[in-house]
């Protein structure tokens, strides 16, 4: 048994030991990548660039979509995974779309 517990205390030692090198080497790098661009960017970048325009609008889904996804309620009700008020608000959603 106390070979077992040594074990398994070793695995833990070396395991967070680990982590902690990994973590650390990945700060490092960061910062090492996060002053390497703010040098190396030139000045027009830094300036303030207005955000990118909206997405446009997602189309409605046709009509086979929407059916597909009633077919997985109805599965997921039958399945027991969905209460049959959760059943009915989530077809409202997807009818009402």
């Amino acid at each position: 048994m106390p070979g077992l517990i040594r074990g398994v205390a070793r695995t833990a030692v070396v395991a967070g030991t680990a982590t902690a090198v990994s973590n650390r080497v990945s700060r490092r790098q960061q910062g090492r990548w996060a002053a390497q661009q703010a040098y190396e960017a030139p000045p027009q970048q830094q300036a303030y660039q207005a955000p990118p325009p909206p997405a446009p609008a997602p189309a409605a889904p046709d009509m086979s979509s929407k059916i597909d996804q009633l077919k997985q309620l109805g599965e997921l009700k039958d399945q027991g995974v969905l209460t049959e008020a959760e059943f009915e608000e989530q077809k409202r959603a997807i009818l009402g779309s």
